[in-house]
């Protein structure tokens, strides 16, 4: 654990004020959910909560499905972070926080076929260059959860509305999945 050397007070009500500082920097807003966990000598911590990492290995197991099907490289995130990639290099980008260019466009809650003009960094610790990108929100329960994210293997391809339409359905899969 790192110390902050900020110390704040719970009010009346039994709240606490997370330093403005801190969610700036964990990507913390107002109705980020956060799970509460205590150890045995009494310490509290905050985490925040993915719902979509609860699946991080059926999400991994349908990214190696359809990238094995599609031959594109596939990969799924929550809201804060990469938590499934199949067909490239998983340590790149596995676990890495997304960038903020990404985060946007997921908040849009619209599915989007970029071109290697508007191509959309995954990672900002991550440089992938693409022709071609499909990025589709993952919805459960109206909420946002995540993404899914297809990438081709072949730097010239062009996706295409079928290409698309996979990705729709991987992450109308996915976001099904968290409602059972």
């Amino acid at each position: 654990m790192k110390a902050t050397g900020v110390v704040r007070r719970i009010d009346d009500l039994g709240r606490v004020v997370i330093p403005k500082e801190i969610r700036k920097t964990l990507r913390i807003k107002e109705g980020t959910p956060l799970e509460i966990f205590t150890e045995k000598d009494g310490d509290i911590i905050l985490k925040k909560y993915s719902p979509i990492g609860e699946l991080a290995t059926f999400s991994s197991e349908y990214v190696n499905c359809l990238s094995s099907v599609t031959n594109y490289i596939s990969i799924v995130t929550d809201k804060d972070s990469v938590i499934a990639v199949c067909g490239m290099n998983k340590k790149d980008l596995l676990e890495q926080p997304i960038s903020s260019s990404l985060e946007k466009i997921i908040d849009t809650r619209k599915e989007k076929i970029l071109e290697s003009k508007d191509f959309i960094q995954i990672t900002d610790k991550v440089n992938l260059e693409s022709s071609s990108e499909i990025i589709v929100p993952i919805i459960s329960y109206s909420e946002l959860i995540g993404s899914i994210i297809i990438l081709p293997k072949d730097k010239n391809l062009k996706f295409s509305e079928s290409d698309l339409n996979i990705a729709k359905i991987a992450a109308t899969f996915l976001g099904t999945q968290m409602e059972i």
